[in-house]
């Protein structure tokens, strides 16, 4: 099943893929693209293809050839580094991922329809009491950070996930010219939004900021209230019109911010980065574990359970493409410039 290492993958999207649609069938809620404000589907995913295509091969471009013979370094590093293989290999990656996250978002929004029986938010503040030695984690922070500049910057950052992760997800997968590394990483994205959403079923929750908004009023506007402003609405009209034109996105238990950085963090310090990628890398992950806390997004078992997900989307990911046991060698050593195709593949880190 390894040879090819996108094949895990693209049975685990058409897998999830087929749930949603099945799940949409019996319970008579359309399926939504989530990000559909931003066009159709077809449209979208060509045009992140292309930008991310240009963006591995203009700074190679520029490098080689400077300014002026940039056009003609480009026309060399598409001939000999860009393979149909290599293409193929990419468009796989991005089109799995994103059926991956669409079911995720789909899936998600069924929650209320399917699992209306019970939500577990009174025993995880309780568990947030008991571990905070009877103190509730967020008005801890509100108390230790302020509620002014502290809400404008750690919502900054907390937004600032939804772009980063697919641009890192672009930038490995055309960066790269070992396939196995830009499919582990492709694999282990898209399995945080499976095993995620498995969590919001078993642990149905809404959250500190949802449960108990009292605790949050506190704080300043911010993009981050304003998104939560949003999801309550767009929640309560689809519980009002399932098959409306809204989508439900409440969910605590497990976090998926978390899981998914974790995810990051853990490949880049097992595919060797450099020293300030890792740090950095690390510090986004320690603010945004502030970030959930602080704005009520998640109790703190949730970025327990949300750490454990991503080191096991980031194994199981290493196991389905081949890179379990892999050596650390730095992604850069498969993002050299080569001069040709002998050098290119000389330049794979081996997979053990």
């Amino acid at each position: 099943m390894r040879r090819w290492p996108y094949t895990f993958l693209v049975i685990l999207s058409v897998a999830v893929g087929i749930t949603a649609i099945i799940a949409s069938q019996r319970l008579g809620v359309p399926l939504r693209d989530p990000d559909g404000f931003l066009g159709p589907a077809y449209v979208r995913l060509p045009l992140i293809g292309l930008l991310f295509f240009a963006a591995g091969i203009i700074p190679q471009a520029i490098r080689r050839g400077g300014l002026r013979g940039s056009l003609k370094s480009a026309r060399t590093i598409v001939r000999e580094e860009w393979t149909w293989l290599r293409v193929v290999n990419i468009a796989v990656g991005l089109v799995s991922f994103y059926v991956c996250y669409v079911s995720y978002r789909n899936l998600k929004s069924f929650l209320p329809l399917i699992r209306d029986d019970v939500l577990y938010d009174h025993d995880l503040l309780q568990l947030d009491h008991f571990l905070m030695f009877g103190n509730n984690p967020a008005p801890l922070l509100h108390d230790w950070l302020g509620t002014d500049i502290a809400a404008q910057i750690l919502a900054t950052s907390y937004l600032a996930y939804l772009p980063l992760i697919p641009l890192t997800l672009g930038l490995v997968l055309t960066w790269s010219r070992n396939a196995s590394l830009g499919a582990w990483y492709a694999t282990a994205l898209s399995l945080n939004w499976v095993l995620g959403t498995v969590s919001y079923y078993l642990i149905p929750t809404l959250g500190p900021a949802f449960f108990q908004p009292s605790m949050f009023s506190a704080l300043a506007d911010s993009g981050v209230s304003a998104l939560q402003t949003s999801l309550f609405k767009n929640g309560v009209t689809f519980i009002e019109d399932p098959t409306g034109d809204d989508i439900y996105g409440i969910a605590g238990f497990a976090s998926l911010h978390v899981s998914v950085v974790v995810t990051a963090c853990l490949f880049f310090e097992r595919t060797g980065q450099r020293a300030m990628i890792r740090i950095a890398g690390w510090s986004f992950l320690f603010i945004t574990v502030l970030a959930t806390v602080y704005f009520g997004w998640h109790y703190i078992v949730d970025d327990v359970a949300g750490a454990i997900i991503g080191w096991a989307a980031v194994s199981i990911g290493a196991w389905a493409t081949g890179n379990r046991g892999r050596r650390k060698r730095r992604l850069a050593e498969d993002t050299q410039p080569a001069t040709s195709e002998s050098e290119a593949e000389d330049a794979v880190p081996s997979v053990t």
